[in-house]
């Protein structure tokens, strides 16, 4: 169908069907149907043929298309409706391509997480668009130091995303244990989230716009040992950090 816009001020619309062209066109072309669709609030006529005479009548003459100017007019609007829709290939074959090129990205990127999980024993969650590194970075109570063995992992976790995936979004996530107030183990939770972030950016050459701390605090939610808490070593599980790589966040 095409759509064509005509002027509707005060105008009065005689809308008229002939066979465009001649008794051998359509003696050629049997099958061929005369289609219209007419809005006079909108202002638009829509055909499903060529083989169409539109006369408009105005309030202040009268105005008449002819065949060949009506073929001449809806060429011209084929040959726009098919630009349109070979560009609109176009982007959907280059977003298929993109989202290939994703999916492949995320194998890779899961397959390397995992091999550092088995190494480092920690795990990966695959989430709806990012998957959680749940890394073995640990803290002492109502500490945010980072120690030699944590700054090992997440030397090799920048390595990984610095090589293959640098544009990928990082949100470090900060958790406490359930000791202390809710309020405090927040704030206790950001300086944790926010020494990893620092060390990512800095030691580990990450952007620093591509890698943000967040803290869920004592989150119940979250807690890996519900009923484990300092001080001392007890409830160490839950003084930790998590990675999130964010692939739709680029």
């Amino acid at each position: 169908m095409v759509s064509i816009p005509v002027n509707t001020s005060g105008a009065t619309f005689l809308i008229a069907f002939f066979h465009a062209h001649s008794d051998r066109r359509e003696a050629s072309h049997p099958q061929r149907k005369e289609a219209f669709m007419f809005s006079s609030h909108s202002g638009i006529i829509t055909v499903g043929s060529t083989s169409v005479v539109l006369l408009s009548a105005m309030l202040a003459g009268c105005a008449t298309v002819s065949p060949d100017q009506m073929d001449t007019r809806l060429a011209t609007l084929r040959d726009q409706l098919r630009a349109e829709i070979s560009e609109t290939d176009r982007k959907v074959t280059d977003l298929e391509g993109r989202v290939g090129t994703l999916e492949n990205r995320t194998t890779t990127l899961e397959r390397e997480l995992d091999r550092l999980a088995r190494e480092f024993s920690a795990t990966v969650e695959r989430l709806e668009s990012a998957l959680r590194f749940n890394v073995p970075v640990h803290f002492a109570f109502d500490e945010a130091e980072l120690t030699h063995t944590t700054r090992e992992i997440l030397d090799r976790f920048a390595r990984v995303i610095r090589g293959h995936h640098p544009a990928y979004l990082i949100t470090v996530e900060g958790f406490t244990d359930p000791a202390g107030t809710a309020a405090y183990n927040l704030r206790l939770g950001q300086r944790r989230a926010d020494a990893v972030r620092d060390y990512l950016t800095t030691e580990g050459g990450l952007p620093a716009d591509r890698v943000r701390a967040v803290s869920y605090g004592e989150a119940r939610n979250r807690l890996v040992a519900p009923q484990r808490q300092g001080p001392g070593e007890e409830g160490w599980e839950n003084r930790r950090v998590s990675l999130v790589v964010d692939y739709a966040g680029r």
